[in-house]
């Protein structure tokens, strides 16, 4: 990762959203660093490397290797993983390369943003340095934080370890065999970084209408209405701001307060619980929650009518919405890989049982409760929370005005939507994935339509389980802290938005909200439900410390004369081992490398 020539090309902006025409460097320029002080357009694209490289997938891809789902795709790194080839070198869960190559880029950058001319008025360009510092800053801080979810650990003599801190850029003088930091330093020194990227970016990149609304900082300096708002206005949209650094500050922090790290991190639940507090109190805390967030894919009026840069009231940060055809582009590839093969679709993602049990009923029992929920093994997807017509594709479901048939028997038209493994784009579980995708796509290769899919980095809801899950462990159900709502009021509103409960209210919740360990259990499993098929699940249960290796389980359904009879068969047996819920060290690092530790197991 040395910077003596650097190679950059305009795609590294691709990511910004409204700045183009602003900060756009050459289609190839081979340059040092010390040339990039007197030529903005170039020195910005250390910046565009950071966006460019941002670690979010804009698709389910981890999942199949949770027990949420597995996937007919027998090429499937995450997979295969599952199945017992995880090791030191051989690792899809790998961050490390990636997210160091990116912190050297952005080093670089904030090693010289004070010092290039971005613009000829003094005013404007001290604005500027404060803005791409603060994006700099705040892109550093969220590698550092997949950097610790896919490498922080224990080492085998009881240290909780992060990974090396780089502040600096690495040059052919600097010493490269750098050993881990602790995983509180890495913390520490991730809040630092969000610490100053909040002090100097806007909540949101908005124009003001006057110079009286210019910010006192910069009226001071003599900022006037018209270059405060080329710097901070709507023409930003898109960038990091101080809510999205506020946001990814929670984040981290419920990972340190979590139980796989706690020990270790410095980092109590009350303060995770507070930090997603100041995310939420900008949008009215319980109040704010978007009544329609938990579909926001479905809402279709919002995706395609939505301006450039601007965001939806589910979604805190997204990619650029895209409506392509290609084969790479998310515009319709979700559902040529997902669509049920009679919608020519792959049926890549395959929806476990293990998931589908978790969706209580509609009155807000768990299945198991058999007693109170009213749970029938012969008609199982009567009465259930709503949320799992919405999520998952079952036998019978209506989807794109065809009845989905995933038994193994013929529908009228002598058509199934399975067979369960007898083709390599048939279900394994008897469940297709519904999240996520546009039921107005058609996949037909002879008639392809496309329609507005945005990439969702981070979802309000995520911030509200968060402070749920944080303020249950540092207060219990119905504790506030010096917060205006609880667990409780959280828990409540995500599932009266889902559906759940009857008119008499969630019974369910009402019996549980005096006790922490099941409230702590239903937190757990809201988060399950409401963010499947996002990425998360793989992170959750490690930091939960629960097992890896939970069996992925599917239905048969077979008739029999007039009925349905429904068989849980057992899909994948998973192979993980205990010490990999923690992530290891590449196998390569530890051979160039001798101050480097491996986490425990490995």
């Amino acid at each position: 990762m040395k910077l003596r020539n650097i190679i950059l090309t305009t795609v590294l902006l691709a990511t910004f959203s409204a700045c183009e025409d602003m900060f756009e460097p050459a289609k190839e320029n081979n340059r040092g660093v010390e040339e990039m002080l007197s030529d903005p357009n170039y020195a910005v694209g250390l910046l565009g490397y950071g966006y460019a490289m941002l670690p979010y997938d804009n698709s389910s891809v981890s999942d199949v290797a949770t027990d949420d789902a597995v996937t007919n795709d027998k090429e499937s790194g995450y997979s295969k993983m599952a199945l017992g080839s995880w090791a030191s070198n051989n690792n899809p869960m790998e961050q490390w390369q990636a997210r160091k190559a990116a912190i050297q880029y952005l080093n670089t950058f904030l090693g010289i943003a004070d010092q290039v001319s971005w613009a000829e008025n003094e005013v404007t360009n001290r604005m500027f340095i404060d803005k791409l510092s603060g994006e700099a800053y705040a892109l550093r801080a969220l590698n550092y934080y997949y950097l610790l979810m896919a490498h922080g650990g224990w080492t085998a003599d009881g240290q909780l370890l992060g990974v090396p801190i780089l502040l600096e850029p690495e040059d052919n003088n600097s010493d490269f065999n750098q050993p881990r930091a602790s995983f509180s330093a890495c913390v520490e020194q991730v809040f630092t970084d969000l610490n100053k990227a909040v002090d100097l970016l806007p909540v949101d990149y908005e124009n003001i209408k006057s110079d009286a609304e210019v910010p006192a900082r910069y009226k001071e300096i003599g900022a006037k209405m018209g270059n405060y708002n080329l710097v901070f206005g709507t023409y930003q949209r898109g960038r990091i701001t101080a809510r999205i650094a506020e946001a990814i500050k929670a984040q981290v922090a419920l990972l340190a307060a979590s139980p796989a790290y706690r020990e270790g991190s410095g980092v109590t639940s009350e303060t995770a619980a507070n930090y997603a507090a100041t995310v939420l109190n900008r949008i009215g805390g319980v109040a704010g929650l978007d009544p329609t967030g938990n579909t926001w894919y479905m809402n279709t009026s919002d995706l395609d009518n939505l301006g450039s840069g601007e965001v939806p009231a589910e979604i805190l940060w997204r990619g650029n919405k895209s409506n392509g055809t290609a084969d790479w582009d998310i515009g319709i590839q979700l559902e040529k890989n997902n669509f049920p093969p009679t919608l020519y679709g792959s049926g890549r993602i395959n929806p476990t049982q293990n998931l589908v049990d978790a969706f209580p009923m509609a009155n807000g029992y768990p299945v198991a409760d058999k007693a109170n929920s009213g749970y029938s093994e012969n008609a199982p997807y009567k009465n259930r929370d709503p949320r799992l017509a919405k999520y998952i594709l079952f036998n019978g479901a209506t989807f794109k005005e065809k009845a989905i048939i995933t038994g193994t028997y013929p529908d009228a038209e002598n058509k199934q939507d399975n067979n369960l493994n007898q083709l390599s784009t048939s279900t394994r579980t008897g469940y297709y994935l519904r999240k996520l995708l546009r039921e107005d796509c058609n996949a037909n290769p002879n008639s392809l339509n496309a329609k507005f899919h945005i990439p969702v980095r981070i979802r309000y809801t995520e911030i509200f389980l968060a402070y749920a899950e944080a303020a249950n462990d540092a207060w219990g159900p119905m504790g506030k802290g010096s917060n205006a709502y609880s667990a409780y009021d959280v828990v409540k509103a995500i599932r009266a938005r889902g559906g759940v409960g009857t008119d008499n209210g969630d019974a369910y919740l009402e019996s549980i909200k005096g006790d922490k360990e099941k409230m702590t259990q239903l937190i757990r499993n809201e988060r399950r439900i409401e963010l499947c098929f996002e990425n998360k699940r793989f992170w959750d249960i490690r930091r939960w410390q629960m097992p890896l290796a939970e069996t992925a389980k599917g239905i048969r359904i077979d008739k029999v004369g007039e009925s349905l009879n429904y068989t849980v068969i057992d899909v994948e047996n998973r192979n993980y081992k205990e010490y990999m819920n923690y992530g290891p060290i590449p196998y390569g690092e530890m051979l160039k490398w001798s101050n480097l530790q491996q986490n425990k197991g490995w």
